[in-house]
């Protein structure tokens, strides 16, 4: 149960800087006592955790995006330009959700095991690193979420599918993919925690499910994953407070310099035998 808690604070500390949740447990898990990783569905399960904690920090903009998608259904509704802005929102989060829905489903066995080696978590920690930081650093401050075209929401959809492999980060790849498309760090990120909500809400209750059905194959018990995830859901939520605050004035170096020290750290502890793949 302890060492189900520690990883429920990991997970609530990382899920949204953009470094890797995946990946923090990944390394962690190897490096408790049990030295065995938590597994895919613990992942997915906790960031259930998470995502409620988005859901109630961006409670009312999901509120009104979900009223005027609701009242754009009906062809005889007056929207106001607002509505109209977030019904289009709502669409586009759903077009964006698909490529990592299909992605997801055709190499599920793929991604909850060999993707897993700690090998490929430390190249995708450096590459994507040095990637954040280069279009943080070449991005325009020009868009906002409103501006938000369908266009580029299949490419933030496409940028949410590389999270399928431990180390690269969601937040993290789809932050890079808004900062190339020119919007600032602050719409950036807004927008990749809305885009998050239906694929690891869909993933969550999927692994969850298959664990209450197999029991037998998950590393910790059902009361353990859950205390996890209300952990996960508390952090989490003290995180997306302050993350917001400190992007509207600061870039995302720090996490890239994080991101490369600690996959160089990975790939020497590999090399020399400290810690297994």
């Amino acid at each position: 149960m302890l060492s189900a808690i520690f990883l429920g604070v990991v997970q609530g500390l990382t899920e949204f800087l953009p470094i890797s949740s995946n990946a923090h447990l990944a390394i962690i898990g190897r490096l408790m006592p049990s030295a065995e990783d938590p597994g895919a569905a613990f992942v997915a399960i906790t960031q259930i955790g998470t995502e409620l904690a988005v859901l109630l920090y961006f409670r009312k903009d999901i509120l009104s995006i979900i009223a005027a998608w609701l009242k754009s259904l009906n062809r005889n509704s007056h929207l106001t330009h607002h509505e109209r802005s977030d019904a289009r929102l709502a669409w586009l989060i759903a077009i964006g959700t698909l490529p990592i829905v299909f992605l997801g489903y055709l190499g599920q066995s793929w991604i909850e095991n060999e993707l897993r080696s700690l090998w490929i978590i430390a190249a995708t920690l450096i590459i994507f690193g040095f990637l954040l930081g280069f279009l943080d650093y070449m991005g325009r401050n020009e868009r906002t979420i409103d501006q938000l075209t369908p266009g580029h929401g299949i490419l933030y959809g496409f940028a949410q599918s590389l999270a399928l492999i431990p180390g690269v980060s969601r937040s993290g790849a789809t932050i890079a993919m808004g900062r190339l498309l020119g919007y600032r760090r602050e719409s950036a990120l807004r927008y990749s925690f809305l885009l998050a909500l239906p694929a690891v809400f869909g993933s969550g209750i999927y692994q969850l499910k298959k664990a209450i059905d197999e029991p037998g194959d998950q590393v910790f018990t059902m009361p353990e994953t859950l205390t996890a995830t209300l952990v996960a859901f508390l952090v989490g939520y003290a995180v997306i407070a302050w993350l917001m605050r400190y992007i509207s004035t600061k870039s995302f170096t720090p996490f890239v310099i994080y991101r490369i020290i600690l996959g160089t750290a990975l790939l020497i502890a590999l090399s020399t035998g400290v810690i297994s793949a």
